[in-house]
């Protein structure tokens, strides 16, 4: 989104972009089929064109966070890979937003059974508590790096926080409570319940599309839904239903018209519940 990046685009190197499904906007409808296979051919026709020049492919898997928790149809990612392996360019994951149980697995990656080449994580892989961020790689990465010291070949990166002691202790300790609190199979059945509680909303005439994924959800607000028509941006409508909802007393984020819902693993089936009404009570109030 030039939004986000045209200040900065003289810093910046040229990277050559391709849509990421969206589905509910796609002209071919909600048909999710038809709406994988052209963009996947878009995806490949972008590397066919630019063979010699594409190093790697970066993907956000399963859910495109930023852009409106956007969410790829089933089997979208399996084919990504197989592209990039039949091309021979990496496959670089971003599972900032995806990882660490939040759609469900420990990695977005593990519903459709691919191994990325390089995979980028933070944000959950401390709980929050501090910040910290690791790039994970295969070993056939590592070892392109891989050489004496007098020739330089290692990845000379790094800076002041790099490996920050007290972050790295965060993170072993939440990664050993996934494991002694089995977290991601009691956040199984909070996932039904957030999914069950998600149908209420297909109620609210101006709520066009909903999407889920585990812990992530979109939320998208309509002035149409047989059109599926926006609300103008000067309307602001997600900036005044989060407003609504602090009122009511949940603190929530919205992207456009997108009211975005990432509730931490750990809430309680009673607090989702309550989470959900809100947002429920939130839109309707401020749509209808």
């Amino acid at each position: 989104m030039d939004l986000f990046h045209e200040i900065y685009r003289p810093l910046l190197f040229q990277t050559i972009q391709v849509n990421s499904p969206y589905c509910y906007r796609c002209h071919l409808g909600k048909e999710y089929p038809s709406c994988k296979i052209t963009c996947l051919k878009e995806v490949e026709g972008a590397i066919r064109k630019n063979k010699n020049e594409i190093a790697a492919l970066v993907i956000e898997p399963l859910v495109q966070g930023a852009a409106g928790m956007l969410n790829q149809p089933e089997g979208f990612l399996k084919e990504l890979r197989r592209i990039c392996t039949k091309h021979n360019i990496l496959m670089i994951a971003d599972e900032v937003a995806t990882g660490f149980g939040r759609t469900g697995r420990m990695f977005a990656c593990e519903h459709e059974g691919i191994v990325p080449d390089i995979m980028c994580v933070a944000k959950g892989i401390t709980g929050g508590y501090l910040p910290l961020a690791a790039t994970l790689t295969t070993q056939g990465v590592y070892d392109a790096f891989l050489a004496e010291y007098k020739e330089f070949k290692i990845f000379f990166h790094g800076h002041t926080y790099t490996g920050n002691p007290l972050a790295c202790a965060a993170a072993i300790a939440n990664l050993e409570i996934f494991e002694k609190e089995e977290t991601l199979k009691n956040l199984q059945p909070k996932i039904s319940a957030l999914e069950e509680e998600l149908t209420k909303f297909h109620k609210l005439v101006h709520v066009g599309d909903i999407r889920q994924k585990g812990f992530m959800v979109g939320i998208e607000m309509v002035k149409d839904t047989k059109r599926k028509a926006p609300y103008p941006v000067d309307k602001r409508m997600g900036h005044k239903v989060i407003l609504e909802a602090r009122k009511r007393g949940a603190i929530l984020r919205p992207l456009g018209n997108v009211i975005v819902l990432m509730p931490p693993l750990s809430i309680k089936e009673a607090e989702l519940k309550k989470l959900l009404k809100i947002t429920y009570e939130s839109i309707k109030t401020l749509t209808e």
